[in-house]
């Protein structure tokens, strides 16, 4: 089963974001429900989702999130697999490549992701895109595209952050320069590991660099570490589901 939670981020940046759903697909079914998040004030539900205690079944993705997918009668559509580090011969299915994309436009505010699996080695694995590139000077840029592939990186817990006190930094390996940030969705979760992990078994990387694609596509990073026995990422009150799994649901096509 693929599953990814959906976050909102309120207009405030202190406010900061927060798991409002969660997507799932199995069994050839893509099914959503709100999650606890959803309560808090200022969110409102989704078009023809308006009901928070329903689950939603249907055997397409729900447009909402659809609409999140480049087309694939759009010229540049191979590219953005690529920028993914997809099999442009192969594509995923649609929700694998929302987890990796993040599912980000421009006119609002509702990003997805991923909740992190052990990999075969039982250790933590993950792929993301740098954020905050676009607030970072003309200098960071140019140091950006010069990045390659396999570069060794650097996490940095951010502690005196204005707008997010659990910010995590990325720095380049070789002379420490500030290149972006974590999504704020992982930051909770690396900073658990970053405290339980001996440092030998923390690798950041870069995994691909996308010299034509957009800043938020721009660059694709990889971090593994060790995952502590009793680790459990996505965790807490937000990510709880708001209907019970005996509650109505709502099937569409």
């Amino acid at each position: 089963m693929n599953a990814l939670f959906v976050a909102w981020r309120p207009a405030a940046p202190h406010e900061g974001w927060r798991p409002v759903g969660r997507l799932e697909h199995e069994n050839g079914i893509y099914r959503f429900f709100y999650t606890q998040g959803a309560k808090k004030p200022g969110f409102r539900p989704f078009a023809k989702m308006e009901r928070l205690d329903q689950v939603y079944e249907s055997e397409e993705l729900f447009p909402v999130f659809a609409n999140r997918l480049l087309s694939q009668s759009r010229p540049e559509y191979e590219a953005y697999l690529r920028w993914g580090g997809f099999d442009i011969t192969n594509p995923p299915d649609p929700i694998v490549i929302l987890g990796v994309t993040e599912g980000l436009r421009q006119t609002d505010a509702v990003e997805v992701f991923p909740c992190p699996q052990p990999d075969a080695d039982s250790c933590y694995f993950n792929k993301f895109f740098l954020h905050g590139i676009r607030w970072l000077p003309k200098f960071a840029l140019a140091r950006i595209g010069q990045l390659q592939q396999g570069d060794r990186l650097l996490l940095m817990l951010d502690l005196q952050n204005e707008y997010d006190p659990n910010a995590v930094a990325v720095r380049t390996d070789a002379d420490r320069m500030l290149i972006g940030y974590f999504p704020r969705y992982l930051a909770h979760d690396v900073r658990q590991l970053v405290n339980r992990c001996d440092v030998d078994f923390i690798e950041l990387f870069v995994e691909r660099v996308n010299s034509d694609a957009p800043l938020q596509n721009r660059v694709l990073c990889g971090m593994r570490a060790c995952w502590p026995d009793d680790f459990v990422p996505c965790t807490g009150e937000d990510f709880e589901s708001i209907p019970e799994q005996s509650s109505a649901r709502c099937v569409g096509r």
